[in-house]
Order: structure tokens, then C-alpha cells, then sequence
């Protein structure tokens, strides 16, 4: 069992690691695949048993914990200002979900086509990955204005790249629906920063 306060932070890690991998994809047109392959997992894992469950071991959240200790911390060289927005936006969107019944049933339906296809496809096919940008496109992105992403438009103009954007996103909005659930709030990331940051280095020794 993990420690409660590890287990909260787990979910916010879950949203830094969405926005570190869809600059890393933007800017460098490559991606850590284990960490990519464990967000976007995640949003299909709609039953589970513990929270960390949904990213199966701790270590595929290794991307997400770095992100959130150098956002948290006190030196300012460590903070990125892109991935903040990133950030902030995803849990703009969660909020938007929260308050419309239809598109949340809509995101289940559709969720769970996804889990059937997985029957019939590996999880790296491009079919899966497709199918979530689409969910994102079609369903959580209308509910705010548009998340501009920054980087290199030789990387962000290849459909393959677009569509692990949008299904990154979409692992993003996913971890912030989990946090929330959890009990978390924005404004714990301000007033609670200091517990958040001591519960991300813990996880980091625990996974070193």
C-alpha cells in the first residue's frame, strides 16, 4: 500500500507527465514510450482498485513526478511556464466535464468502444491512439477555447503526432478527473505546495 499522500499526489503527477509528453513530442518529435504508453493506459483503466493501479507500478510515473517537483519548487530556472499553461488548462477542462452530464456519458460510451477494440488490437496501434485523440477532439476540447500547443511544426504537422497530442491531453484531463476525485483542489497546488512537493520526492526515492 502506498502512503495516502503519495497515492493524492499520483493523480497531479498524472497531469504533469501529459503536459512533459506533449512538449517532448512537440519540440523533439520523439516521446519516452513507457511513460507514454502508461498515461495513455490510463484512460482506460475506468474500474481500479487502488489509484495506482490506473498507471500500473510507480515508476511509469517517473516523467510526471520530475515535472511536478521542478514546477513546485522554490528555483525559478526549474518552473516552465509552457508546461504550467499546459497544466492549468487540463484542469480548466476537467472542471468544464465535471459540469456537463451528457458529454460525460458520452466520454464513457466512447471510452469503452476503445476498450473494445483493444480486443481485437494491440494497445501501440494507431487505431487506439486515434480513436482517443478523437474522444478529445470531439467531446473535451469544445468546452474551452482550443489548447495551444508550442514546438516544431515539422513534428506537430504529421497526423501521427497530432493525434498522440490530443489523446495525451485527453491521459491529462483523465489524471485531473482522478485528483478531483481524490480530493484535490487547484488552489492545494498554491497553499499546499510544500506537502505536494515532500509526497512527489518521496515517490522519486521510492521509484530510484
Amino acid at each position: 500500500m502506498l502512503d495516502p499522500q503519495i497515492e493524492k499526489a499520483l493523480a497531479l503527477a498524472g497531469v504533469c507527465q501529459a503536459a512533459a509528453l506533449v512538449q517532448q513530442l512537440a519540440r523533439r518529435g520523439t516521446i519516452d514510450k513507457q511513460a507514454c504508453e502508461a498515461s495513455l493506459s490510463s484512460i482506460l483503466v475506468t474500474d481500479p482498485e487502488t489509484p495506482q493501479h490506473v498507471f500500473g507500478k510507480l515508476s511509469n510515473l517517473e516523467v510526471g513526478y520530475r515535472t511536478l517537483v521542478a514546477q513546485l519548487s522554490d528555483k525559478s530556472a526549474t518552473k516552465d511556464t509552457e508546461l504550467t499553461r499546459y497544466i492549468a488548462s487540463m484542469l480548466g477542462l476537467e472542471r468544464k466535464l465535471a459540469k456537463k452530464q451528457a458529454a460525460l456519458g458520452e466520454l464513457g460510451d466512447r471510452i469503452s468502444h476503445v476498450q473494445r477494440q483493444l480486443a481485437h488490437v494491440d494497445f501501440d496501434n494507431v487505431q487506439i491512439v486515434s480513436s482517443l485523440a478523437s474522444i478529445y477532439s470531439d467531446i473535451v476540447s469544445p468546452l474551452a477555447p482550443r489548447i495551444q500547443v508550442a514546438g516544431n511544426p515539422d513534428y506537430l504537422g504529421q497526423p501521427v503526432n497530432q493525434h498522440r497530442v490530443r489523446a495525451l491531453l485527453l491521459a491529462g484531463v483523465r489524471s485531473a478527473v482522478m485528483w478531483r476525485q481524490m480530493g484535490g483542489k487547484r488552489r492545494q497546488i498554491l497553499f499546499n505546495r510544500k506537502d505536494i512537493l515532500h509526497s512527489a520526492k518521496q515517490a522519486l526515492r521510492l521509484i530510484n
